[in-house]
């Protein structure tokens, strides 16, 4: 088992205590809000097995029917996250909407706040954890995952202030008014997520820098050629495809042209982990006078 799927099973234990946590929590004090975030913690334990799944599938090397591997996988685990919270977010709305017309007293209010406070601090801490591995690994599971726990943390922060304030001034009212103000909040998190994700799905470009930095190593690295052009750029979970037109001077050898080749992706996976890439060379009769001119 890889560090990945290690960290995606352990955050299925941590949803487990997170939710059992939040669900003491709300049975001892019969809060409307307490009960929305716990509600809402059902959905980070069905998100953690997804991002489980979607790790060990994407793990899978390219077959017959998946040449360029499994890795999408995880846009489609981080896409049905992001709907989750969306999801989450509107529950929450309903939820407040009922405790605001319908108010009730709150029982035991402080052990439920030390309940939920403790829960909240373990999913903080592991949705840095996850956000921060997903990032070096650039597995958009774990980052789907981290974002959605990090969207729980705010949910579960304003509840408690809500809880606070109704204890503090005895204004039923203001526990759903501020529930509601953070699912909004959370409605946007996950908006960001599925926009993230469905990019994608769809081949998106990476960022406008990391284009630029493939450019630059290959103008540097590509002497004895003469340009290249059609550069193209898509990435899935960890792994980045490139492919371009090396144009090289008509009399060049195969062999010559294949040392360029070389040399050139020797750089670019020097520089950047997890690129697959492809040159397709061509004579100084293809050239087209632009893209990138070799240095």
């Amino acid at each position: 088992m890889g560090q990945t799927e290690r960290i995606a099973t352990g955050s299925i234990a941590v949803s487990l205590v997170v939710f059992g946590l939040k669900l003491v929590a709300w049975r001892t004090t019969g809060s409307a809000a307490l009960f929305s975030d716990a509600a809402e913690s059902v959905v980070n334990v069905a998100a953690a097995l997804i991002a489980f799944f979607a790790l060990r599938f994407s793990a899978k090397p390219a077959d017959a029917n998946h040449p360029y591997g499994h890795h999408k996988v995880e846009f489609l685990s981080a896409v049905t996250e992001g709907v989750m919270i969306v999801a989450a977010a509107l529950e929450i709305l309903r939820e407040a909407w009922q405790a605001y017309i319908h108010p009730a007293a709150i029982e035991m209010p402080l052990l439920g706040m030390a309940l939920n406070g403790v829960a909240t601090l373990l999913n903080l801490g592991w949705a840095l954890l996850l956000i921060r591995t997903g990032q070096r690994v650039r597995s958009p599971a774990l980052i789907g995952d981290g974002r959605h726990l990090m969207a729980d943390v705010v949910t579960s922060s304003g509840i408690l202030l809500g809880v606070g304030m109704v204890v503090l001034t005895g204004v039923g009212r203001l526990d759903p008014l501020l529930a509601a103000a953070t699912a909004v909040y959370i409605l946007g998190s996950g908006a960001f997520l599925i926009r993230d994700s469905v990019g994608g799905l769809m081949d998106a470009a990476p960022a406008l820098e990391v284009v630029e930095r493939v450019r630059q190593l290959v103008a540097e690295n590509a002497a004895g050629a003469i340009e290249a052009h059609d550069l193209r750029m898509r990435h899935a979970g960890p792994t980045t495809f490139l492919e371009f037109h090396l144009v090289v001077p008509g009399r060049m050898t195969v062999d010559d042209a294949h040392v360029i080749c070389d040399r050139v992706e020797a750089a670019l996976k020097e520089a950047m982990q997890g690129m697959l890439i492809t040159i397709h060379v061509e004579p100084e009769s293809k050239a087209k006078h632009h893209g990138v001119l070799v240095l």
